[in-house]
């Protein structure tokens, strides 16, 4: 295969870029629909949860984000995994025990679940695409 030029791969990088940015906006408008359609939005506490979810790897881990991946026995970097997946379990038990209550109603807890789902592709493609050289600013 043929080398690309520097435009085409600047273009198809913003391109990649523009995708992640389509997917967390479509998880976002899921998230806001679920509470809008039913006019009912207790479901935007998940939106707590989406909001506490990086904040263990940026107080606990900085930019060693090695440390997270790997199997190691270093403290902070173990209270660092289960703060996240620990706001994991939550971002998915808050519409269920919603749902579970009787509060919110299937389409509800559908359209919450797949913003999870949109959200934490997102996530996986944003790390995917952060371990590339392409993309790192040093």
């Amino acid at each position: 295969m043929a080398r690309l030029s520097r435009s085409m791969v600047a273009c198809l990088h913003s391109a990649r870029l523009a995708l992640l940015a389509i997917l967390v906006s479509g998880g976002i408008v899921l998230q806001i629909l679920a509470c809008a359609l039913y006019s009912n939005w207790w479901p935007m506490l998940t939106v707590v949860m989406y909001v506490i979810l990086p904040m263990p790897l940026l107080f606990f881990v900085g930019n060693d984000s090695s440390s997270v991946m790997s199997g190691g026995t270093d403290g902070w970097a173990n209270f660092t995994k289960f703060l996240t997946g620990a706001s994991i379990v939550g971002s998915i038990a808050i519409p269920s025990i919603l749902k579970h209550a009787g509060i919110i109603g299937w389409g509800a807890l559908a359209m919450e679940l797949s913003s999870f789902v949109i959200f934490g592709v997102a996530i996986l493609w944003f790390l995917q695409m952060s371990t590339q050289e392409e993309y790192s600013a040093f």
